[in-house]
């Protein structure tokens, strides 16, 4: 899960789901469009990456550092401790609420930028959802 660097690009990290998380990990790095906000040149990277148990090698660790990116990845064998678990879980919940979207359940479109399209009108739905709730 990034911490920042939101707007990634769907069609850059696109995969069968089959494969496994940490093969799209490089993939998913380069796709992170600038960060605009503060003064000066737009931010390219997040300050820092979680991750699960499953990206927990020290390959993926020394790539995020050589990109300036420090690492929060669980260690396999440990206790948790480590605060993973509450950030992990607005991911995890925004997964469910994607879910309860029908159409998102399972992926029936060949076309990616149908399949992005529904993700985007899923995530207005939702956004609106809570703005009635706030009102």
């Amino acid at each position: 899960m990034l911490t920042e660097g939101a707007g990634i690009p769907l069609a850059a990290c696109l995969c069968g789901g089959n494969r496994n998380d940490v093969t799209q990990l490089e993939p998913l790095m380069e796709a992170i469009p600038a960060v605009h906000g503060r003064r000066g040149r737009p931010r390219r990277r997040p300050d820092q990456l979680y991750g699960d148990r499953g990206y927990d090698h020290d390959k993926y660790r020394n790539i995020l550092r050589r990109k300036g990116i420090r690492p929060r990845i669980a260690r396999r064998g440990e206790p948790h401790g480590s605060g993973l678990g509450t950030i992990r879980w607005v991911v995890e919940r925004t997964i469910a609420w994607y879910h309860g979207m029908k159409r998102l359940r399972i992926r029936w479109e060949r076309r990616d930028d149908i399949h992005e399209a529904f993700l985007n009108l899923a995530t207005c739905i939702i956004t609106f959802r809570h703005v009635q709730r706030l009102c």
